[in-house]
């Protein structure tokens, strides 16, 4: 197996979402600010099927953060705004019908699902027993590759207190949301951080880090 890691934006004070998430504001009052930097990137839109784009001190990070994983966990949050059960016009999820993951996606829910084939490659399963059996899953799936955890921010903190993840790029914005969303709030421990690159771009410093 490789790697287990994730990638977070953060504000200066810690938050990787704003207040008041919703459908049609799914980062919260001005979350959206956190990922600026990265729309315009070549590498970022190439992803996505988009043409053009910028390139600059963050595009080596994110050409690293997109390649090498074979599998994905994230939240339920994450996947879509929807609560309780599904019901009959399902949650595709907020990537229309070609997400950028391409790749198995292991999403942690409390409710069953059938699993959702989408366009690219991208796969959502439907994990209802727990963390620990979605990252099972996803090594399975991901074999030699690395996996990744997309979030939301509960899943994060789960993973890091169960001493799992490896590595983890946090990318420091520089903006205070004052409310929200913080990953790294309520960990218990997280021992042996080793600071392993540190990226000066415009609109962002990136900190890369390893748990050893």
């Amino acid at each position: 197996m490789g790697k287990i890691r994730f990638s977070v934006s953060l504000s200066l004070d810690g938050y990787m979402a704003g207040p008041d998430q919703s459908e049609m504001n799914p980062l919260g009052i001005r979350g959206m600010e956190l990922h600026t930097w990265l729309f315009d990137l070549e590498a970022w839109r190439a992803t996505h099927g988009e043409p053009g784009g910028r390139i600059d001190a963050s595009t080596p990070v994110v050409e690293e953060l997109e390649k090498g994983f074979g599998a994905v966990v994230m939240g339920r949050n994450m996947f879509g705004p929807i609560r309780g059960e599904w019901g009959e016009a399902s949650w595709r999820g907020w990537w229309g019908d070609s997400p950028p993951y391409h790749a198995p996606v292991f999403v942690l829910t409390h409710h069953g699902r059938e699993t959702l084939q989408m366009e690219g490659g991208t796969t959502f399963h439907f994990v209802t027993d727990g963390a620990e059996a979605a990252l099972g899953r996803a090594s399975a799936a991901a074999g030699d590759d690395d996996i990744l955890i997309a979030g939301g921010a509960s899943v994060i903190r789960q993973y890091l207190d169960a001493g799992v993840i490896d590595e983890f790029w946090l990318s420091i914005v520089p903006l205070l949301l004052g409310s929200g969303v913080r990953p790294l709030d309520g960990l218990s421990t997280l021992p042996g951080l080793e600071v392993m690159d540190v990226v000066a771009a415009p609109d962002v410093t990136h900190l890369k880090y390893a748990i050893r």
